[in-house]
């Protein structure tokens, strides 16, 4: 576009030459030549306006939707790797001698492991445990009422699989696995033996279903504090491959999580295993991922991590890629027990600029003909442009400090206001879940603080978060499909802003996870009155019409409540406050 503008800024100096060449010049002439010059400038200051604007939105969109992006990518790891310490904790308690012979402790091994397993049943659906004889038994989660024992008792026998139902039900036949199964030799075991307190394996192929995984593991000592065994669960990578294959960032936009060594764990755009000559799976370098983009983006990415003055992460960069430049955020994700990946989100610049140069163009256009017709009207024209263009830069640096609540307020129906109405869409997409319409998980604990910082500066202390999990929502996807489960959401997002005040706000969270934010909490009245609201509008049948005709799906959830100040000083306070006695109460009501 900048060749178009010393096009058309040549071939205007071509005919002022020739208008000065001439000795006589007519008044028209002379009375024309400034006016062109004039709207010309105005036209090119337009056009330049335009595409600095229009860059400048892109740029701060841009770079807000890559660590968007990467930021959700690091809550589904830490959703998969933070749960599985609860889940050890629970089958292992930290000082519960392990027994010398699993057979003594059958029963409370099971229940125990039924426990450990129900706490984040989605991913951490399996745990077990192995000691130095050679024993092992295993708890598998298919479903919340479904599970499989697996026992080994002992060394030089193979394990045996036992199906049941609910947490004492009874154990169907036993089917033996046709390979034999020597836990002292896994690489959880050898990981978990010589570790003082939790630790990762590294990437390894799973016994039973020869998918790639990665294990949390800890030891477990004997009465006499010695070694005994090692617990350990799983973190399947094909679960976290389909999260990052399923995010929609761009039409050639790519995201994918690399160990430091440069070997994939997932991919949005390539595999993220090979196949061995033997048929089984092995691990695939990002260099050998056969895209350009991962290949160039994984190596930028480990050459900024290896300098010797450590970026400060999540962070924004502009690559020169394979077919131009390259928007990339990256960022690591690590925990207290060794593991430390690396989540990296790239676009092409040219999906973001897409319609911006031509937007452009035809600005320029319009403007050299308006100004044809009437000077006067173009400089209106001029300056209805300039303010709304103002207007977008502001707000795409506001949106950049993350103030997502700025009022745009432009109305036009040109491409301007196609560009301010796509802004708008964007910064609707950045609040708000795209399934119920309720503000997204991101926003709403961005207005929790803001609520808190409000009452600190103006004096006032009351404020609550209520945190709701929906009974059974996983057996509703499983039993009537995915389809009626969203509708089921959107239905009890609907319940849940009925049973709200105006001033409340209420969120998706995450899955069948709700938050709501009590704005008036002066008394705990208000609280219990709400809470009340919520489980009487959860308490009523949802009507879905699906392939199996109208059904009335019972629904029911499970209730925190953290208050301001008495149980956190800020969001992440409350959130995880209100999350632990959720499920409290979740396992209280279970119990009875």
């Amino acid at each position: 576009m900048t060749t178009d503008f010393r096009h058309r800024a040549a071939c205007f100096c071509s005919v002022v030459m020739n208008l000065r060449s001439q000795t006589t010049p007519s008044l028209r002439r002379v009375l024309i030549i400034p006016y062109v010059l004039l709207v010309l400038v105005l036209a090119l200051s337009i056009g330049a306006l335009s595409y600095v604007a229009g860059r400048d939105t892109v740029d701060a969109l841009a770079k807000n939707h890559l660590l968007e992006t990467v930021g959700r990518i690091g809550q589904a790891i830490d959703r998969h790797i933070v749960g599985s310490g609860a889940v050890l904790e629970a089958a292992f308690p930290d000082g519960m001698p392990a027994p010398q012979d699993i057979k003594d402790e059958l029963p409370a091994l099971r229940t125990r492991f039924w426990i450990a397993t129900s706490l984040h049943i989605d991913p951490n659906n399996y745990v077990y445990y192995g000691n130095r004889a050679g024993q092992a038994i295993g708890l598998w989660r298919y479903s919340l009422k479904e599970g499989e024992l697996r026992i080994k008792t002992e060394a030089d026998q193979p394990r045996v699989l036992y199906r049941f139902r609910g947490i004492n039900g009874a154990l169907q036949k036993g089917e033996p696995e046709t390979k034999i199964f020597d836990p002292r030799v896994r690489p959880w075991y050898k990981a978990g033996e010589t570790a003082s307190t939790h630790t990762w394996t590294a990437v390894y192929i799973d016994f039973r279903t020869a998918e790639l995984v990665a294990t949390r593991a800890r030891r477990v000592l004997d009465h006499d504090g010695r070694f005994e065994g090692v617990v350990a669960t799983d973190v399947s990578l094909s679960a976290l491959n389909d999260f990052v294959r399923d995010l929609h960032i761009s039409p050639n936009g790519l995201a994918f999580v690399m160990e430091p060594d440069g070997n994939l764990i997932a991919s949005s755009a390539s595999a993220y295993v090979r196949k061995t000559p033997e048929g089984g799976n092995a691990r695939l370098p990002a260099a050998e991922s056969g895209n350009p983009l991962i290949v160039r983006m994984a190596a930028e990415v480990r050459q900024a991590l290896a300098a010797p003055i450590q970026p400060s992460l999540p962070q924004t960069r502009v690559f020169d890629g394979p077919e131009g430049q390259v928007y990339a955020a990256f960022d690591k994700v690590k925990d207290d027990a060794g593991l430390e990946w690396i989540t990296v989100v790239a676009v092409p610049r040219s999906d973001f600029m897409h319609g911006v140069t031509g937007n452009l163009s035809r600005t320029v256009l319009l403007a050299l003909l308006a100004a044809i017709a009437a000077v006067l009207l173009g400089s209106a024209i001029i300056g209805w442009v300039s303010r709304d263009l103002r207007k977008l830069s502001e707000a795409a640096r506001r949106v950049g400090e993350g103030d997502l609540d700025f009022p745009l307020d432009i109305r036009r129906g040109d491409e301007i206001g196609a560009l301010a109405r796509a802004f708008e869409q964007m910064k609707t997409g950045l609040r708000t879940d795209r399934l119920t319409g309720l503000l997204n998980r991101e926003a709403f604990t961005r207005h929790v603080s803001g609520e808190i910082a409000r009452r600190r500066s103006e004096g006032e202390k009351a404020l609550a978060l209520l945190f709701i999990d929906l009974d059974g929502f996983k057996l509703i996807n499983d039993t009537q499909g995915h389809d009626v489960g969203d509708r089921v959401l959107e239905e009890v997002a609907q319940r849940l802003l009925a049973s709200v005040g105006p001033r409340d706000k209420v969120a998706r969270y995450a899955g069948d996870e709700f938050v709501v934010l009590l704005d008036d909490a002066s008394v705990a009245t208000d609280v219990a009155a709400l809470r009340a609201r919520i489980e009487s509008a959860l308490a009523h049948r949802v009507r879905v019409e699906g392939t199996r005709g109208d059904q009335k799906i019972a629904l029911g959830g499970s209730i925190g409540v953290a208050l301001y100040p008495a149980d956190g000083d800020d969001a992440e306070a409350l959130l995880k406050h209100a999350d632990r006695e959720m499920y409290a109460c979740k396992f209280a009501a279970r119990a009875n």
